[in-house]
């Protein structure tokens, strides 16, 4: 028993339990778990195994998976066959379930999120922050021989980039002022603050889809559809910033 317990132990905490054998190499039989839970006795090491149990059982569901969210969380969610959910009940995060960006992306689809990659030197690169995804590449972004359209094509990038980053970043300002307001909220004597939360999280939300409108109009700029959803972006952006 004490050879058993050392041996489920280790294979618990280097997270290689769910496939493990009987250590006798002719033998291919599993410890089930009931098995498990009789010979190790330490509450943390069990409840490294049940953990490991619940992310096995959630790889092998096709319909669920983690939030995304890169702050952390830890909440399981139930796919719904769209491209991405409906918010996290826990952090409020919502995800894309088709690709592996972290958040849903409306209206840029899956594709264009995909990362950037040079034409001329194959350097792939981030969309939203423009950072290398090789570290060991020495040029970066710059390539030093540009014909007119490549050139033009950058610029084009530039813009967009800026566009989409700036709202990213405003995004961010009405995450940190609708914490700000649920801080002062709590305060006594302080009316009714519901009203500007709300505002907030509409902010929250537009910023973001003004930001991957970016995305999805510098993929579809030659599309007849384009000058529409120009204008509809430029009305969003108008009432945004008016908020």
């Amino acid at each position: 028993q004490p050879c058993w317990r050392e041996y489920l132990t280790t294979r618990i905490e280097q997270n290689m339990v769910v496939n493990c054998t009987c250590p006798i190499s002719e033998c291919r039989a599993q410890p089930t778990t009931a098995f498990i839970y009789s010979i190790v006795s330490s509450e943390e090491i069990i409840a490294k195994y049940e953990k490991a149990l619940l992310r096995r059982y959630v790889e092998c569901c096709s319909n669920l998976t983690w939030c995304t969210n890169p702050q952390g969380c830890d909440q399981i969610l139930l796919k719904d066959g769209l491209g991405y959910g409906a918010a996290c009940s826990k952090c409020s995060w919502i995800s894309c379930f088709n690709c592996n960006f972290p958040e849903a992306h409306y209206p840029a689809s899956c594709s264009h999120m995909s990362r950037m990659t040079c034409a001329k030197c194959n350097h792939g690169f981030c969309w939203r922050c423009l950072k290398p995804w090789r570290p060991n590449h020495k040029d970066y972004y710059n390539c030093s021989a540009m014909v007119s359209k490549a050139a033009w094509q950058e610029r084009r990038f530039q813009d967009y980039n800026e566009r989409c980053t700036f709202h990213h970043h405003a995004r961010e300002f009405a995450v940190s002022l609708r914490n700000s307001i649920s801080s002062i909220r709590e305060m006594p004597k302080i009316r009714n603050l519901t009203f500007v939360l709300d505002a907030c999280k509409v902010l929250e939300q537009a910023r973001k889809v003004l930001a991957y409108s970016c995305v999805y109009s510098y993929y579809n700029q030659d599309t007849e559809s384009m000058d529409i959803v120009e204008q509809q972006t430029e009305s969003l952006e108008l009432l945004t910033n008016a908020l």
